[in-house]
C-alpha cells in the first residue's frame, strides 16, 4: 500500500487530488448555498376585503410597472370603476379617487402604455390579473395601459362552448385552460388580446364581493368599492 502511494504522489497524483476534492467541494457548496427565485407576491386590501395576487414573471414588463406604482402608493384611494357581474372588476383609473367625478365615469391613466406581453401560458381564468388597454380601432399593438387593471370574474363554460369559442378568436386553448374553464370559469374571449399578468392565489372570494355590488350607468358601482393599499409581501 505504501509503494502505490508514494507512485500515486510521485507521479503527479496529488495534483489530480486536490482537483478532484476542490471540484467536489464546489458542487457541494452549490448544493447548499443555490436559491430558488421566489415569486413576486402583493397583498391587496380593498373595502371588499384581501386579496393576495401573485405577479408572473415571464411578463418581466407589466410585473415591473405594477411594482413601481405600488411603491409609490398609486392604488392607495382608487375605486373599481367599472364591475360587471360574471365579468370583471376594473381599477387603476387616477381620477377614480375624485368620488365627483363618477358620474361623468373617467377613463384616464398613469404613465405611458406598455407594450404587449401576450403569453400562451397565461390565460382569463377566473382570478387573473390583466392589463386594460384601448381598442384595436384605435390599439393594433395592442399595448396596455400604464395603469389600469383588471381582475377576472367571469363564469363557467363547456367544451362544446369552448371549442365555439376558440374557433371565433382563431386560437384554440390548451387543456389547462379547458380545464380552468370548466372547473372555476374565466373569460377565454379575452385570450390572446389582453396581457395577462399575475392571478389571485388567496381571497378570491373578494372579486365576487366586488363584482355583486350595485352600479350605475356606465358599470359604474353605487358604492364606491375602494383599494385601501397594496403592498409587496415577497
Amino acid at each position: 500500500m505504501k509503494k502505490i502511494l508514494n507512485h500515486f504522489f510521485n507521479k503527479g497524483g496529488i495534483s489530480f487530488l486536490f482537483l478532484f476534492l476542490f471540484l467536489n467541494s464546489c458542487l457541494n457548496t452549490s448544493k447548499v448555498f443555490h436559491v430558488h427565485k421566489q415569486e413576486t407576491l402583493v397583498e391587496m386590501k380593498t373595502s371588499k376585503g384581501n386579496m393576495v395576487i401573485k405577479l408572473y414573471d415571464n411578463t418581466p414588463i407589466h410585473k415591473e410597472n405594477f411594482i413601481k406604482l405600488i411603491k409609490t402608493d398609486f392604488y392607495q384611494g382608487i375605486t373599481f370603476h367599472r364591475v360587471i357581474k360574471d365579468f370583471m372588476a376594473q381599477a387603476g383609473d387616477p381620477k377614480s379617487r375624485d368620488l365627483d367625478l363618477s358620474i361623468k365615469n373617467p377613463q384616464d391613466n398613469e404613465g405611458e402604455t406598455l407594450p404587449a406581453e401576450i403569453k400562451s401560458e397565461y390565460f382569463h381564468k377566473k382570478g387573473a390579473l390583466a392589463a386594460a388597454r384601448m381598442g384595436d380601432n384605435v390599439n393594433p399593438e395592442k399595448r396596455s395601459s400604464g395603469s389600469q387593471f383588471y381582475l377576472v370574474q367571469g363564469k363557467k363554460y363547456t367544451a362544446n362552448q369552448l371549442k365555439q369559442m376558440g374557433g371565433r378568436i382563431k386560437h384554440s386553448f390548451s387543456q389547462q385552460a379547458i380545464d380552468a374553464y370548466q372547473s372555476i370559469g374565466g373569460t377565454p374571449f379575452l385570450d390572446y388580446g389582453y396581457t395577462v399578468f399575475g392571478e389571485v392565489i388567496e381571497g378570491i372570494e373578494i372579486i365576487d364581493a366586488i363584482c355583486a355590488v350595485k352600479t350605475a350607468a356606465g358599470d359604474k358601482p353605487v358604492e364606491p368599492v375602494t383599494i385601501l393599499s397594496v403592498k409587496i409581501k415577497r
